[in-house]
């Protein structure tokens, strides 16, 4: 009953919002498939795109202290929801009108990589905003006045970052199914107009703020400027085509970041940054960790025969779980340390890695003559297994980050911290990409699966058990 009971109506706006991100997966199935029936990219070359498609959310900061200082009519809050939202529409409708041939300035393959690109500004536009009200909607004091306790704050601020990956799971799973069927059942381009009610519902969102809560202050260039300047050396870069440009901004982005950090954090003390530190390095290793890339989804179309359907039903299973997780873990999730929880995270993310090497080395034969079932049921499982990962490891950082969030520079702290995280998915993408170009896997030949499947899962295992092992247990 906990996340019943920690539940109040001033936590509804930013809910939503994160309900919407999740909602999001709608077009998920379609649009995989329109890749691969339409566009010409390679899986190493999706995997690039995937690096530029990060690359919005390193630049959060900018968002954040905009949002946490400069008004639009007025409001702090609303205004940049209703952008974020009027972004996303955009990136749909690009979408639509590639796929339907009414939008032709530009090649498909072009179409569709500005298209994402303006969903993915949209979600850090929103993100940013509801991350900036997760640590607001926590009173510091009581009904009387007085300061609460440490251990309280930090518990409730914990229940909401519960709450919002079970706002984001919910939306997972309202869309999970639904898109495997749409998929299956109407054209790409219907498929991604009926994605416009997504942001539609973060805008209703906005109707429920009654009063903004955020603390202005003036305008820190030293973030702002900086931040605007990043983002323009990351343009000049892509757009000049340079050798290794994603390597040289990561590690540009990675240098600003950490030096936007320590300007933030200046005032908190010694062990306060060390604990963030330490904690950070961790998550960031289990997040940097790389994945297979399109290549296997390719496969389990080709070879195994899954189809729209099916995949949309291997979501929903997906997304029950991981709310159910979630939910029975949400006292663990809460109170339990990051190291423990990213830990056991690693070791079962390993071990759940196994079935789908298993899959593509025949197990499904074995079973299927052994036991009785076959590709899809392991499929099943394995997913079943694995959807909490993702969110659960993020909940023990979002409440350390929402516990230090200063008065006034909450949106700005929190988009640094959430930059600082994102660069890790940056670093994993580049790591899938150069599996992707060592393990060649293109359309109908997949014999390098194999190898790739097994370097990802050893990875994925050694990555963060050795960022554990060597900052785990310091102070």
């Amino acid at each position: 009953m906990r996340p019943i009971l920690g539940l109040r109506r001033s936590y509804l706006p930013l809910l939503m919002v994160y309900f919407a991100y999740g909602s999001l997966g709608l077009i998920d199935v379609s649009r995989d498939m329109w890749i691969k029936e339409r566009l010409t990219l390679t899986p190493a070359q999706l995997a690039g795109i995937g690096v530029w498609l990060s690359l919005p959310w390193t630049v959060k900061m900018v968002f954040g202290e905009f949002v946490d200082s400069l008004p639009i009519f007025g409001s702090q809050r609303r205004s940049y929801i209703l952008i974020g939202a009027a972004f996303t529409a955009c990136g749909l409708l690009m979408l639509a009108g590639a796929a339907g041939g009414w939008i032709a300035f530009a090649s498909p393959d072009q179409l569709y990589i500005l298209g994402a690109m303006l969903i993915v500004i949209g979600t850090v536009i929103q993100d940013v905003v509801a991350d900036a009200m997760s640590t607001e909607v926590v009173s510091r004091v009581d009904a009387a006045g007085n300061t609460r306790a440490e251990s309280e704050i930090r518990a409730e601020l914990g229940m909401v970052q519960v709450l919002g990956r079970l706002a984001l799971g919910i939306g997972i799973l309202a869309v999970a199914g639904l898109s495997g069927w749409l998929a299956e059942l109407l054209d790409r381009e219907t498929v991604f107009l009926i994605g416009l009610v997504i942001p539609a519902i973060s805008a209703l969102g906005v109707l429920l703020i009654r009063a903004e809560a955020a603390e202005r202050r003036q305008l820190d260039w030293r973030i702002a400027g900086g931040g605007i300047g990043f983002g323009l050396v990351i343009l000049i870069v892509a757009l000049a085509g340079l050798p290794l440009a994603q390597e040289l901004i990561f590690v540009v982005s990675m240098l600003v970041i950490c030096a936007m950090l320590f300007l933030v954090t200046r005032e908190l003390d010694a062990g306060t940054r060390r604990a963030i530190l330490f904690a950070s390095i961790i998550i960031f290793a289990f997040r940097a960790t790389p994945s297979v890339g399109d290549g296997y989804f390719w496969w389990t179309l080709d070879v195994l025969k899954f189809d729209e359907a099916f995949y949309g039903s291997l979501r929903q299973t997906s997304a029950i779980i991981a709310i159910v997780a979630m939910w029975a873990l949400s006292k663990q999730l809460t109170e339990y340390s990051v190291t423990k929880v990213l830990f056991w995270l690693a070791i079962a993310g390993a071990v759940l890695s196994l079935p789908n090497i298993g899959l593509f080395f025949g197990l499904h034969h074995w079973t299927e003559q052994t036991l009785g079932f076959g590709a899809r049921t392991i499929a099943v499982v394995d997913a079943a297994a694995s959807s909490p990962f993702t969110q659960l490891s993020m909940i023990p950082l979002l409440t350390l980050i929402a516990f230090y969030a200063p008065a006034g520079h909450r949106a700005t702290w929190f988009a640094l911290m959430a930059s600082l995280m994102n660069l890790a998915l940056v670093a994993g993408q580049l790591q899938t990409k150069y599996l992707n170009e060592i393990f060649v896997v293109e359309r109908g030949e997949y014999s390098q699966l194999g190898p790739l499947l097994i370097i990802a899962a050893l990875l994925g295992l050694i990555l963060p058990i050795g960022a554990i092992a060597l900052f785990g247990r310091r102070p």
